[in-house]
Order: C-alpha cells, then structure tokens, then sequence
C-alpha cells in the first residue's frame, strides 16, 4: 500500500486532479516513477498491430523508457509482453487480485518480476465498466507521454489519449490503413496533431528532451503524512457528510461548509468511503457516492 505522501508514489501520478489517494502494488512501486510511456490500443487489434506494439516497447526498454498499460487484450498485452524484460507497469480497473481479463493472471505475474501491477481499488474489487476509465487515467498520469498503435472512432484508446491532453501529456499515434476501422482512431489523432510513430526514433525524439528537462528541475521532495490532515470524526459528523453525498459531484469545499465540519474530518469520512468502495473522485476535486 502506497499513499500520496510516500516517496515511493510515482511523482506523474501525484500531479494529476484526481490522483488517488492510496495506490495497492505488487511488484516493484519504483519503477512506476521512471522514465515511462504508456502504449495502448484496441483490444480485437490486427496481427501486425500487435507485432508493431510488441517490437517497439521491447526497444523502447532496451533504451530505458517504462512501458505503462492497462493489461487488456490485444495491443495492450502485445506492450507487456515486449517490455516484461526491460520492466513494465499494469494499471488495472479492479482489485489485484481480480485480474481481467482472466487469461492475462500468467502474465501478470510475469509483469511484477521486474515491474509493478498497480490499483486504486481494494482488494476483491470486480471490475465495472465504468471502472476501465478510472483506470485509464492511471494509464495516462503514469506516464509522460500516450502512444495509440490501434484505436478504431470510438474506443477507450482515444479516452486514454484525451486524458493524457488533459493532463499535459504528449501524445502520439501510429498510422494505418483508412480501411481498417480499427485505425479510424489513430488517424484521427495524427489529423488533430498527434505525432506521427513508424519506428523508435520517433517517439525518443520527442521523449528523451521532455524527460532530461523534468530531470533538470528541482525534484519535489514528497510531502510526509501529516497527522494534522485526518481527524477521527464524531458519530453525527460522519452522518452529516455521508448524508450530503448522492450520485451528483459536489466539491469538498462545499462539503466542509454545509457538513459544518473541519476539513480533517471531511478527507477522513471520504478515505473511509473510498476504502470500502463507496466514493467515487472525478475531475476537479468532485466527490460523489458510488451508484
């Protein structure tokens, strides 16, 4: 278990909006805080996408970048698989020891030999389709750059490249044919200014300076738990700001001032809530209960 104050938290994912407040990990949690570049991409991908995928985190590796996806089939198990060497991180929508799918558990195990499978949901979790976006913004926070090798109009591939702008990411795209579907996607990206990946070089070029200027900066020290920041809230507390909660997002400030409560008390009730898998976070610091 790593919170948002150890030093052990990858520092990408702690500068997020709503970067979880308590990661579980097997493996090896700092690797998750290298040099990384998340891969993914559709799930029915072509035997050449997934050939490209497998060779190009197998020598992004080989030069040092941690390849980051989120286990699913196809192009995002194809970038495992070619980086399990080098060492590579799995961001999962459910608890560890829910893997889905189920056939990737063989490969899971292979991941934590060298890298890290990580998750924001206990243990126990079964995965709920509106999990697998949560998770994508793992995917994405993770790293400092998104390539997409296959995505067709709609997919989460292209959630996760959205997220990654969102989030100040670089993003890149691998062309395809316009008549495969499953490269609608990508080609939508390149169009919108994505950049264009046929080989290595193309995504070092425009990593490697991204990643030397952050190792320029001052690295920020993470800040220590601070006993100050939680409070064991009273009976009628706790009720008050569990009975302000719905299915609609409301700020924490606006929880603090209508629950009439300290703002300690408030983050305590909410880990509560997210530990038992009651709270879900969206973007801005909004808070709602889980349906």
């Amino acid at each position: 278990m790593v919170t948002l104050g150890e030093a052990d938290y990858p520092p990408r994912l702690r500068a997020i909006d709503d970067a979880p407040p308590i990661l579980l990990v097997l493996g090896h949690p700092a690797i998750a805080s290298g040099s990384t570049l998340a891969i993914v991409g559709a799930r029915n991908a072509s035997a050449a996408g997934m050939k490209f995928a497998e060779r190009i985190a197998h020598e992004l590796g080989q030069a040092g970048i941690v390849i980051v996806s989120g286990l699913a089939r196809g192009i995002d198990a194809a970038a495992h698989r070619g980086s399990l060497r080098s060492g590579t991180v799995a961001a999962l929508a459910g608890g560890l020891d829910r893997v889905y799918p189920k056939e990737h558990a063989p490969l899971l195990a292979q991941i934590q030999e060298n890298g890290a499978a990580l998750s924001e949901m206990p243990m126990g979790w079964e995965p709920r389709a509106r999990d697998f976006p949560r998770r994508n913004r793992l995917v994405s926070g993770l790293s400092a750059g998104v390539l997409v090798v296959e995505a067709a109009r709609r997919s989460g591939s292209l959630i996760t490249a959205r997220l990654a702008l969102e989030q100040g990411r670089e993003v890149f795209a691998v062309p395809g044919s316009p008549l495969d579907p499953r490269t609608e996607g990508t080609n939508g990206l390149l169009k919108q200014g994505a950049t264009l990946v046929t080989s290595c070089d193309d995504v070092l070029s425009t990593l490697t300076p991204m990643l030397e200027r952050a190792i320029q900066l001052p690295l920020e020290e993470p800040s220590p738990v601070d006993p100050e920041r939680l409070e064991e809230p009273a009976v009628n507390e706790r009720t008050r700001v569990v009975g302000l909660l719905g299915p609609t997002p409301v700020s924490i400030d606006d929880l603090v001032r209508m629950a009439d409560a300290s703002p300690a008390v408030v983050r305590t009730v909410l880990l509560e809530l997210e530990l038992a898998g009651r709270l879900d976070r969206h973007r801005g610091g909004l808070v709602a209960l889980s349906e």
